[in-house]
């Protein structure tokens, strides 16, 4: 098994006011929190010689292009996506193409697309074409490995076989020639490439749920280290001289902890390399030079990040970088081809990154962009670092935002549960979080059993306790509050997104009389049916997935998961509940959000219901998210009291209209599976 895969991820959703007056802190416009950032995602192309950022252009966060030394004001754009912002990209090696991946509404069928910048500019979009890479409708492509040693290179997985495994492919950037080179018929999820380029490990996930590293020879895969069901093995880079591959596992009985170890693709020995200093968490990160390929740093996530440096240059650099921004953190987020210029992101937890240049050799900072410039940071409250213990004892890490100007005594509450729930929350900045306290409510964020981060214990923890001990975690911490005297046990709301959804849903049906109102977004409702319905691509971890929750395959497994689920038990509900659902999304299919709206209409439970035409698993399109959040925020303030913002932009106020759905109109899903 790879590194565990985050499935139902998702940010925390949207909500708050406040009924007492938060001292001399405006409400701050929810524009200037979810609205488009002025510029964002800057990349330094690998010969420096431009840079390029993600800006508005048509209605639409789309690729900017400039020269390094230019003002942001020279930029042009170079693509003209009016439907769905464009996210991410990089360059090529040779500095020609700008790539970036696109799916549909929302859909995860992800191409691969190039523009050249130098191109002729089309009169009608004002930006050069850009080239779909990977035309194959209902197929999904995947990024393998990008080319240094030949730009024009790179290696995909395609779908277009076989749903559920990626073949590997050989793309040529220049010509957007696909040559295959490997059918996947061996349940292949992954492959490692050396610095040489050359394909040196493969990772198989097996039917039984545990996993093979494969040496990749001429004729034939030869496992060379195995993990069984629920212990996870996954490579990341070789050695300089590509004879050992660098290995992140935490399998066996004597480790808790995941570690980084050396494997050796020949013998199948494993060297020790580091794991956690503190023993506190998992091995996080290995950051590599790719001029000399050397281990740069490790890292670890604690309450707080930590780095653990190898290379004596790039500690005095990032040392002396530290002490331009005391009280910030440093994370680099581009370099050129030399690695002499970085772009670095200077953030904190009142403070979305902002973006500088360092020069390396002469030492210079200067300062690119501020994505959120008319942000009023002084006015932010700090995330701090909180644990308490669950019902069973467990001690939960989890992190509190309190509203700044108030008296932590007798606050509102706005618990928000992650995603995943394989992931994790960070300490960092959380719009969400400064949202929700700016309205005037305490924020919890919690990162209960089943978390990743923590150990292989508090992961297992999870098993088989959607609902139950995981709902508890959240629960508990909504009392250890109320014992600490901080919280109103009779104003608390719960917001979240896919688990975090889930979480709400059973918050409102599990514990009835904690939660005063809800809002879930994209929220599984019947167990059976998410697992039943789930994407085909899904297949390498399937199985984990079902030990993780229950088999449905099985009677047990059937009437567990129907009892963890929420749609089982609608006539508890007694939260004013709100749901939020992407018509397209492939995860939590429509039909999650379809069922509990009706199963509550029909028992004359109150339920509003938001669902965007064009959006998958979240909201991707800021005139989306604004119209819900809007929705939300006055929704929560109807009953927890809190302050909320009254006015909205003409477009927003017309989308909400769009996407609020009659509920009499809502039926019952054909293809539902019974709890």
């Amino acid at each position: 098994m790879k590194k565990i895969i985050f499935i139902f991820l998702f940010s925390a959703t949207v909500f708050q006011l406040s009924a007492q007056k938060t001292t001399d802190v405006p409400l701050i416009n929810r524009e200037v929190f979810f609205d488009n950032p002025e510029i964002s995602g800057g990349q330094l192309s690998p010969d420096a010689q431009f840079m390029t950022f993600i800006k508005v252009y048509k209605g639409t966060m789309n690729i900017w292009i400039k020269k390094t030394d230019e003002p942001f004001e020279k930029g042009r754009p170079i693509t003209a996506d009016t439907t769905r912002p464009v996210r991410g990209y990089f360059w090529s090696d040779d500095s020609k193409y700008v790539l970036y991946s696109q799916d549909k509404g929302g859909n995860e069928n992800f191409h691969v697309y190039a523009v050249n910048p130098t191109d002729i500019v089309d009169d009608k979009t004002g930006v050069p074409a850009a080239r779909d890479l990977t035309p194959v409708e209902g197929a999904r492509a995947y990024i393998y490995n990008v080319s240094k040693k030949n730009p024009n290179k790179m290696w995909i997985g395609l779908n277009s076989r076989d749903k559920a495994w990626h073949d590997l492919y050989e793309l040529n950037l220049e010509t957007g020639k696909m040559t295959l080179i490997r059918e996947n018929k061996d349940r292949i999820d992954g492959w490692t490439f050396d610095w040489d380029e050359n394909v040196r490990l493969a990772t198989r996930s097996n039917e039984n749920g545990s996993s093979d590293i494969l040496r990749v020879d001429a004729d034939k895969l030869t496992p060379i280290f195995q993990t069984p069901l629920l212990e996870s093995a996954y490579t990341v880079a070789f050695t300089p001289d590509n004879k050992q591959a660098y290995l992140v596992t935490n399998k066996g009985k004597e480790r808790n902890f995941s570690e980084l170890l050396l494997l050796n693709p020949e013998t199948s020995a494993t060297v020790f390399i580091e794991k956690d200093p503190l023993s506190k968490v998992d091995f996080e990160n290995a950051v590599f030079s790719d001029k000399s390929h050397a281990l740069l740093y490790t890292s670890y996530v604690d309450t707080m990040t930590r780095h653990y440096f190898k290379d004596k240059t790039f500690e005095t650099d990032y040392t002396f970088l530290e002490s331009q921004f005391v009280g910030s953190k440093i994370g680099i987020s581009s370099q050129d081809k030399t690695e002499d210029k970085w772009l670095v992101n200077v953030y904190s937890d009142v403070s979305p990154a902002k973006v500088y240049l360092f020069d390396r050799t002469t030492r210079k900072v200067t300062f690119q962009y501020d994505p959120r410039p008319k942000l009023p940071r002084e006015h932010l409250s700090a995330m701090e670092p909180l644990t308490y213990k669950s019902s069973d004892g467990l001690e939960i890490p989890a992190y509190i935002t309190y509203p700044k100007g108030k008296t932590r005594k007798n606050l509102p509450l706005m618990v928000m549960p992650h995603g995943g729930p394989w992931g994790r929350d960070y300490w960092g900045y959380n719009r969400y979080a400064q949202f929700w306290a700016n309205r005037g409510y305490a924020v919890l964020m919690m990162n209960f059993r089943g978390s990743t981060g923590y150990g292989k214990q508090f992961l297992d923890a999870g098993n088989g306790q959607w609902g139950e001990l995981m709902q508890d975690d959240i629960t508990w911490g909504v009392k250890h509050l109320v014992a600490e005297g901080i919280v109103d046990a009779k104003q608390v709301g719960i917001t979240g997104g896919s688990y975090g959804g889930y979480a709400t849903l059973a918050g409102v049906t599990f514990t009835p009389d904690l939660y005063k109102v809800a809002v879930a977004e994209v929220a599984p409702s019947n167990l059976n049916s998410l697992l039943a319905t789930i994407p085909e691509y899904w297949e390498s971890f399937r199985k984990e997935m079902f030990t993780r929750m229950a088999d449905p395959t099985t009677e047990a497994g059937k009437k567990q998961l129907e009892r963890q689920s929420p749609l089982s038990h609608v006539d508890k509900i007694k939260t004013p509940l709100m749901i939020v659902q992407g018509a397209n999304d492939p995860r939590v299919k429509k039909a999650e959000a379809d069922q509990i709206v009706v199963a509550m209409r029909d028992k004359g439970i109150p339920v509003q219901y938001i669902c965007a035409p064009d959006e998958g698993h979240g909201f991707a399109r800021p005139v989306n998210n604004m119209a819900a959040l809007a929705a939300s925020e006055k929704f929560m303030a109807q009953y927890l009291g809190g302050r909320y913002q009254e006015s909205m932009t003409t477009e927003v106020a017309k989308r909400l209209k769009e996407i609020s759905v009659d509920i009499k109109t809502v039926q019952k899903p054909m293809t539902v599976i019974k709890p």
